[in-house]
């Protein structure tokens, strides 16, 4: 019963937030348009940059262009988590619902989670449209993808994603600025992760810090299923740090938003942003 009634509520978020979203219908268009013109620059620069040498570089099936392609569409899905809870918050606040939101008998982890289903649906529908443009126009190779696992490393990436945003929300609330750490963090991960180049290229003091962030596991795993269409025990290295990652960083970022909102209480500082 429980249970149902925590789907039913967070549903009641994902519900809000589409009607929001309902009313800007323009915003779709922009987005075919925007995903359009990414897709072409990484298939015209990957005309430019690709080389036997590269080839060897990449992992097994991937041409520069798919490559990069899963790089930048996935990405995203880290920037996303960072910044979905903070927007909630913002948004609450300027809308003046925040407190009454923050005192109803709905459960903090359950308000979380309502807010970052609309987001991460769309932004998983960006990536559809994204690969969809490089499958019809650019050759994006899918025939060997394995379809199940690549959902099955999207779905626990985002669940090591979304505790980071969750305390740069929390750092939000307590010291009423977006938190530079996210930004330092999204720069060290575009860095290192393997975005647009194989992480084989960096320093070796450089390759170990990029075992320290999950999106590098979460780009090799999505990688390895789209393009060479591993099996789920191929994935499972993969899939283990990234589950790692989720059951250390979940806990940890609801305990430090618990705290930051309770501390915002009881200074009477919890709209003061």
């Amino acid at each position: 019963m429980n249970l149902a009634r925590t789907l039913r509520k967070t549903l009641v978020f994902f519900r809000r937030d589409l009607a929001i979203a309902r009313s800007y219908r323009g915003a779709f268009a922009y987005e075919l348009l925007e995903a359009l013109f990414g897709v072409a620059t990484y298939y015209y620069l990957s005309r430019f940059v690709q080389s036997d040498e590269l080839s060897r570089l990449l992992p097994s099936g991937a041409d520069y262009f798919a490559f990069a392609l899963v790089g930048v569409a996935f990405y995203d899905y880290l920037a996303v988590s960072f910044g979905v809870f903070e927007t909630s918050l913002q948004e609450a606040r300027q809308n003046g619902t925040l407190e009454a939101l923050l005192v109803t008998e709905t459960s903090l982890a359950t308000q979380l989670a309502g807010s970052c289903i609309y987001p991460f649906a769309l932004l998983a529908l960006r990536t559809v449209v994204y690969l969809a443009w490089g499958m019809t126009l650019f050759g994006f190779p899918v025939a060997a993808a394995n379809w199940p696992g690549a959902l099955v490393v999207l779905l626990i990436s985002i669940a090591a994603f979304a505790p980071l945003g969750v305390l740069s929300a929390a750092h939000l609330l307590l010291f009423k600025r977006g938190s530079p750490v996210r930004w330092v963090f999204l720069g060290v991960a575009g860095l290192v992760s393997g975005m647009v180049y194989p992480v084989t290229v960096l320093p070796d003091w450089l390759q170990s810090v990029a075992r320290f962030i999950p999106l590098t596991w979460s780009l090799e795993a999505m990688r390895a299923a789209l393009l060479g269409g591993a099996s789920f025990g191929a994935l499972w290295p993969a899939l283990q740090a990234l589950l790692l990652f989720a059951a250390v960083l979940l806990p940890l970022s609801l305990v430090v938003f618990g705290w930051a909102l309770r501390r915002t209480k009881i200074t009477g500082t919890l709209t003061h942003f």
